[in-house]
């Protein structure tokens, strides 16, 4: 994230926030962000091993399932988000363009149906169940591991820093 908030986007202010990998956290540190900014467009962006693509993701569940405890040991297995919350909730960002910008750039990308049961889903369900309604454009996107961490990761695929910053570069501007 670092890197992309050096990036210079004419005719766009970025905002970033690195949120916590806590489940009750990482939603009230995105949730204050978005209230103190009031942006018109949310895009959250997670990690996930095994991507070979950017994956701009389609819909969110109201489950959190992982396999993993989050950082404060936190483990949720067949937990409900929200009892009041619908089932799923889309995206509201233009995932069809996103994936031909990116590819537009000569890089990897496609619509993903899942972004799995762990925070990542959990950011992108919070995030979409709090702007009901608010009229602001908002989603989340898997990108892949960079090559730097093929050491803790040897078995996945993953990305240059600088193609990533390319595809998300890419992806940000085909929401304008």
């Amino acid at each position: 994230m670092e890197a992309i908030s050096k990036e210079s986007f004419t005719g766009l202010e970025l905002s970033a926030v690195i949120l916590p990998v806590e489940f009750d956290k990482a939603a009230r540190v995105l949730l204050s962000k978005v209230k103190e900014v009031n942006p018109e467009i949310i895009i959250s962006f997670g990690q996930a091993e095994g991507r070979k693509a950017i994956t701009p993701e389609k819909i969110a569940i109201n489950l959190d399932s992982a396999r993993i405890p989050d950082n404060a040991g936190e483990l949720r297995v067949n937990k409900v988000i929200f009892e009041s919350g619908a089932d799923g909730y889309f995206s509201t960002l233009p995932i069809e363009k996103m994936v031909v910008a990116v590819k537009e750039r000569g890089l990897e990308s496609e619509i993903s149906l899942t972004a799995g049961a762990f925070l990542c889903n959990h950011i992108f369900y919070h995030l979409q169940h709090q702007l009901l309604e608010r009229g602001i454009k908002s989603g989340f996107v898997h990108l892949p591991l960079v090559n730097e961490q093929i050491a803790q990761y040897p078995d996945q695929p993953s990305w240059a820093l600088e193609d990533l910053i390319q595809g998300v570069k890419a992806a940000i501007l085909s929401t304008i």
